[in-house]
């Protein structure tokens, strides 16, 4: 078994640190924040993670899993040095090398001969080349060896991966990195470190244009009579087109695919490439939220001035507790400027965001609404007991963006809603559709 050390224990590092100690192997993971360290050290992760916190205590206790305060420890001991560093969106969209550039300098100094370096944080296609200039150590390899961690499922991606894949020029060290995963039974793409950087880009870039693609296809579906959902399953059974991300819903967000479409955009156009579905995936992106923002204030009689809306999800997507980016807060924000009073409920949520001041529970968010907004897929928003929160509005009106909630259940209970790219259904005793003059 290898000696590994992780650089960075936010996200992607501590998963990538637990998951290999559960491989077997050693590992120290070092992070530069004091009170993370800390606290890894009582295997309190600090994020909602199915498995990761069990994961780190078992680690920990089995002496294969170590936290430190600084990179020394890490690069000094180890055969192998995962980085796993932030790579924001730069002012020109191209992504931020900085923390990267930063280890490697360090890194130069410190680690063992024949250390691989491998660098699993995103970064642009030839950045793993280049930055083995920035090492010069002919008796250490530069290595990529892209994550590709769905949150809410991380412990399960890495630990079952549906692929691995490891670039270098050295096929030798790309060898070694893949041997670690050994015990996960994935199939492995070794490649050049250009290909394997730009597989993960690809890889999100084009997920995104699917949820772009369906939420302009459910738009059309509003506008001809056509119903999204029956839509989506006709292309689901087509193999060459897959089963998934064919959902529409807010936008998309998060830390990655906002990230990565605007480096990937910037890549194309730092090598004169035109990428214009690309660029249209970004740009319809930033339409839905207004989009969502329209059918809701049409939903409440056509202005949201005082308006008092409750929104049921914050997060993301549902199965995490992360913010970064989520459409949810964007519909919130633009919710709020035109005067529309918010508060809202999410399970992993206990604070204020912005606009909208955050309660218990769902009841409490509907008690005197003039409106629900479904904008994250939690599963239990679809168990909520209906009759009960439309007694307690002010006005049973909801949009459900995630096409989420069951149809006949919530329209029996007396609401008017209001889905994406779904005919709005009749309340019971109307012939047609609910003119929702409120």
């Amino acid at each position: 078994m290898a000696r590994i050390g992780v650089i960075g224990a936010g996200y992607v590092g501590l998963t990538t640190a637990a998951c290999f100690a559960r491989l077997g192997h050693t590992v120290v993971c070092a992070d530069v924040d004091e009170a993370r360290v800390a606290a890894l050290g009582r295997a309190e992760i600090g994020a909602y993670e199915p498995g990761l916190a069990d994961l780190v205590a078992e680690g920990s206790r089995a002496g294969r899993l170590r936290f430190v305060l600084g990179n020394a420890e890490a690069l000094a001991e180890a055969d192998f040095v995962f980085l796993c560093v932030p790579t924001p969106t730069g002012v020109d969209g191209a992504a931020d090398l900085t923390a990267v550039h930063a280890v490697l300098r360090e890194a130069r100094e410190a680690v063992r001969p024949g250390c691989v370096l491998v660098i699993k944080s995103t970064v642009p296609a030839g950045t793993t080349e280049r930055v083995a200039d920035l090492v010069g150590r002919p008796d250490v390899r530069v290595v990529s060896n892209p994550e590709f961690l769905r949150e809410g499922h991380a412990v399960d991606d890495f630990l079952r991966p549906q692929r691995v894949v490891v670039g270098s020029e050295e096929e030798g060290a790309a060898r070694r990195v893949v041997a670690l995963y050994a015990g996960t039974g994935a199939p492995a793409l070794v490649t050049g470190s250009a290909s394997a950087e730009l597989v993960k880009y690809a890889s999100n870039c084009f997920l995104a244009m699917k949820l772009s693609y369906v939420n302009s296809l459910a738009e059309l579906c509003e506008r001809v009579g056509a119903d999204i959902g029956d839509v989506t399953e006709g292309m689901r059974l087509d193999d060459r087109i897959g089963s998934s991300f064919l959902d529409p819903g807010p936008g998309w967000g998060g830390s990655c695919f906002p990230k990565d479409t605007r480096a990937l955009l910037s890549t194309a156009e730092d090598a004169r490439v035109d990428f214009p579905l690309l660029r249209a995936t970004i740009g319809t992106n930033g339409h839905q939220a207004h989009r969502v923002v329209a059918m809701v204030r049409e939903a409440v009689g056509g202005q949201l001035a005082g308006v008092r809306l409750g929104l049921l999800g914050l997060t993301f997507k549902a199965g995490t507790d992360d913010l970064r980016d989520s459409p949810a807060l964007a519909v919130a924000s633009l919710l709020a400027a035109e005067g529309a009073w918010l508060t809202g409920y999410d399970p992993c949520v206990a604070r204020d965001c912005g606009p909208v001041r955050v309660l218990a529970s769902a009841e409490a968010v509907a008690a005197n609404a003039d409106g629900l907004v479904v904008l994250t897929e939690w599963p239990e928003f679809a168990e909520l007991d209906w009759p009960n929160l439309a007694a307690a509005m002010a006005r049973p009106v909801i949009v459900d963006t995630r096409n989420l909630l069951p149809v006949e259940k919530v329209v029996e209970a007396g609401f008017h809603l209001v889905s994406l790219g779904r005919p709005t259904p009749a309340r019971p005793g109307r012939t047609g559709p609910d003119p929702h003059r409120l």
